[in-house]
This record gives C-alpha cells, sequence and structure tokens, in this order.
C-alpha cells in the first residue's frame, strides 16, 4: 500500500446502488477470492473506491460487480490496484526529506553496523529509492561513501504488481515532478521511462507483507508510513501504531505523512522530533 495521498475522487464515485448487505458479501467474496481484508478500510472511503472500477465497468450494483469478478477475474488486478493506494512520487514534500536528512540520518549513522529502513506501503518503490538516494548524498557530504553498504531499505506492499514495477525500476514523467533537476541527472538515466541507476540499488529490496496481518519486520532504524494509515478505521491505526512501535529499534523513527496524527496509546509510545513533518522517535 502506497505512503501518499491520492488525488480526490470525482463526483460520480459517491453515487452507488446497492445496500450494505450486498456490500458486506463483496468484501467477503474480495476476501476469499484474494486475500484482501476489505473490513479494515473505513467504509466511506472503500465504497469510493470500488465505486471507481464499478464506474469504469458500467456496472450498477454490488451484485452486478460481484457478478462481473467471477466472469472477469483480471478485473481484480485493477480492483486491487485501486484499493491499495498506489500514487506516489519520488521526493515527495520535499521539505520532509530535508527534515529526515536533517533530523534522522545523522542519528542513524552515529550507531555501528545496519541501517535498517522499513518503507511500509510502499507502492512502486519511490520513496525506497527516494531514501536510497538521500542516505547516498548525505554519506557523501559527511565523507563517509564508503559507508553506503550499511544502507539495507525493504519496501513492503500488498499490491504484486506494483512490488515488480519497484523492483524493475522504471517511472513515467509523473513520479519525477517533485525531483530535483541535480538529483533526477545523476541518479537516473533515460527520460522518460525514467530508470534508478545501479548506484542507487544496492541494499534496496522488495517484498510483499499485508501489513496488518502479516508479519512486521524487525530491529528497524526508520520507518516511513506516509499517508496511509488514514484509510483504516481507528482500531486498526491503533494496532499498526503499536506494531511500528515494536518493529522499531529502541531509538528509531517513525515518518508519517502530514495529514496522519498518532492517537491512543501511540502518543505515549513515541516522543516528537518535527512535528510540522510527523517525525516521532521511539525512546532509547
Amino acid at each position: 500500500m502506497t505512503g501518499t495521498v491520492p488525488p480526490p475522487f470525482p463526483p460520480f464515485a459517491l453515487q452507488m446502488e446497492g445496500d450494505d448487505e450486498e456490500l458486506e458479501k463483496l468484501k467477503r467474496k474480495i476476501e476469499r477470492d484474494r486475500g484482501f481484508n476489505c473490513q479494515w478500510y473505513k467504509e466511506k472511503c472503500l465504497r469510493r473506491r470500488i465505486a471507481v472500477r464499478m464506474r469504469a465497468r458500467g456496472q450498477k450494483t454490488f451484485r452486478e460487480y460481484g457478478a462481473l469478478l467471477d466472469h472477469d477475474p483480471a478485473e481484480y488486478d485493477h480492483l486491487l490496484d485501486t484499493l491499495t493506494i498506489n500514487v506516489t512520487k519520488f521526493f515527495r514534500n520535499l521539505e520532509t526529506w530535508q527534515a529526515v536528512e536533517q533530523n534522522v540520518l545523522p542519528a542513524l549513522f552515529d550507531r555501528p553496523g545496519q541501517v535498517k529502513v522499513w518503507s511500509a506501503g510502499s507502492a512502486s518503490g519511490e520513496e525506497a529509492y527516494t531514501c536510497s538516494i538521500l542516505m547516498r548524498e548525505w554519506l557523501e557530504k559527511q565523507g563517509r561513501a564508503a559507508e553506503a553498504g550499511r544502507i539495507h531499505i525493504t519496501g513492503t506492499d500488498i499490491d504484486r504488481r506494483s512490488l515488480d514495477a519497484a523492483r524493475r525500476g522504471e517511472y513515467p514523467d509523473l513520479s519525477m515532478t517533485e525531483t530535483p533537476p541535480r538529483i533526477r541527472d545523476r541518479w537516473f538515466t533515460g527520460g522518460p521511462p525514467w530508470t534508478v541507476r545501479p548506484e542507487a540499488r544496492p541494499g534496496v529490496h522488495f517484498e510483499r507483507r499485508d501489513l496488518i496481518s502479516g508479519e512486521p519486520l524487525a530491529r528497524q532504524d526508520l520507518i516511513f508510513c506516509r499517508n496511509v494509515v488514514i484509510y483504516f478505521d481507528r482500531e486498526i491505526q491503533e494496532r499498526l501504531f503499536k506494531r511500528f512501535h515494536d518493529a522499531l529499534a529502541p531509538g528509531g523513527f517513525l515518518v508519517m505523512g502530514k495529514v496522519e496524527t498518532l492517537i491512543g496509546e501511540a502518543r505515549l509510545l513515541f516522543r516528537p522530533v518535527n512535528n510540522r513533518e510527523r517525525i516521532f522517535r521511539r525512546p532509547a
């Protein structure tokens, strides 16, 4: 799942026929057929996203759309792509990355050993590669370029097509619109598609993992999960924040999206590092 906010849906996405019982049947069907648990999503958000595909395929009810999924299983790829919010860019919200460079990287590289980063809900990989580039440039500025081998970044997502795209490392112009030209010219070739240079790839890995029901990564130094949890209900949000806390090594950092906030017990589990850029730290 992506850590970015998608563009608003058009008005038609809110106009749907079909009662709650039929929606529940469709949700159970999606989980049974593809293992994707719709129950975790805020219902308004879920309805909007399913409506996008219903409109695209000319279906007016949840029942009709469920029948379409039976007759055209390939539609599931489009549906899951819509549900998992796969919209992201390199260096999105550049000020956030500048804050990470200033407030986070010095502490991470002050420790010995690997620097482990988890891009949770990485979609097509822009965030993971952005982090790799940022770290390598920071090390160069410090005269420590030889330490780049310490970088270990794992991007996870539930969408296989997005993960395949991340591994290819090829991106359209849209992915580059917030990338400073100097960085684009140094770390990418071609255009379009723009291809991540080999120098930015070592230590960057991608794997399929469900944020909620899958096993979290362990002993991470930095976790990015930006504008993902807002699409889940409150109970799931609180569970995710607890999982991120437990996945972090003592003194590790969590970077959230600007429209997100810590809730419930999580407010006691983390201390703020940069409130404006939503950077928090697990106490050592």
